[in-house]
């Protein structure tokens, strides 16, 4: 008998969030987070965490696990994020993933196996090397020559992901994004439901544009100052999140405070892009697009609630 699973993902900015808290109180929910920068401690404007007051007594995993310094990565998630769900069914809850980061997502949902990725130390430090002599651009060209599928996921500047997936190329002989496919065939171990928020793209985009200037307002940039002045550099898995890693640039002199902000928005927008042609490749996804409920928050709910009824998650 599979167990239920919710997921409630979409792009950047497109309100999860507090969706996400209604669903949870009707269904006997808990959160777990897909989110691959609210793992961090001390990240908290930049990455849009959730407060403990906003919880609202719903239980949440996977938010302020780890140290800044500390790597995150998919294999890790993925042996946390199973933990977590044992421990939420063992408390007679529904565990809903929640968050824009696909990937992590898709490794749960189809329990893919990333036994082949134990990786070379050779390899590695060979492609690092060239990252450094000819930069990230040079070095996610390559990827893109190779594995186009994954360049257009992965983010120039997240160098640690642009690496892993060079390195699965060329240990293997075949792109990452193609084994990923093929995991992803597998039947989900989960009665699920995957439903994806969307909003027109200019409102999105608007939003966004909204969120960074809040995000500066309410000191975005004394939060990145508070983690440089702890020991963390621009280099780090956790630095390459949208936000933190412009701002570093602007403290290291690259370039204006004005400069910054136009790069986050910028950045954020085209992340948005992307989040939503990963969801538009995934099969099993429920779109639920804000318009089409006149932007009514109940409205969506209840008609997810419909659907949860519908394949026998909720009653």
């Amino acid at each position: 008998m599979k167990k239920p699973l919710i997921i409630l993902s979409g792009p950047t900015a497109v309100g999860k969030t507090s969706l996400s808290l209604k669903l949870a109180k009707k269904v006997k929910g808990s959160i777990r987070s897909a989110d691959s920068i609210q793992v961090y401690r001390h990240m908290d404007i930049g990455s849009a965490k959730i407060s403990r007051d906003e919880m609202q007594g719903i239980p949440h995993y996977l938010i302020d696990e780890l140290d800044p310094k500390q790597e995150f990565n998919i294999v890790l998630f993925q042996k946390l994020a199973k933990k977590y769900i044992e421990e939420i069914y063992a408390d007679g809850r529904i565990p809903i993933l929640t968050g824009g980061t696909g990937f992590y997502i898709q490794s749960v949902l189809y329990d893919i196996d990333f036994s082949k990725e134990s990786g070379s130390d050779s390899i590695r430090k060979e492609l690092a090397a060239f990252a450094d002599r000819e930069g990230n651009a040079a070095l996610h060209k390559r990827l893109a020559g190779v594995d186009e599928i994954s360049a257009a996921a992965i983010h120039p500047n997240n160098r640690k992901r642009v690496i892993r997936a060079m390195e699965f190329y060329l240990q293997n002989g075949y792109p990452i994004s193609r084994h990923n496919e093929t995991e992803r065939k597998k039947e989900s171990p989960y009665k699920f439901a995957y439903f994806v928020l969307n909003d027109f793209r200019d409102k999105l985009y608007r939003q966004i544009d909204r969120r960074v200037d809040l995000m500066m307002e309410n000191g975005l940039l004394d939060e990145v100052r508070r983690l440089r002045g702890m020991g963390c550099r621009r280099e780090m898995v956790s630095m390459q999140g949208l936000g933190y890693q412009e701002l570093f640039c602007y403290l290291e002199g690259e370039f204006s405070l004005e400069e910054a902000v136009y790069r986050i928005k910028r950045d954020t927008r085209h992340f948005a892009k992307r989040q939503i042609t990963w969801f538009g490749r995934e099969k099993d996804v429920i779109w639920i697009n804000k318009n089409e409920f006149s932007y009514e928050e109940d409205a969506i709910l209840n008609k997810m609630l419909s659907i949860l009824k519908e394949k026998g998650i909720q009653t």
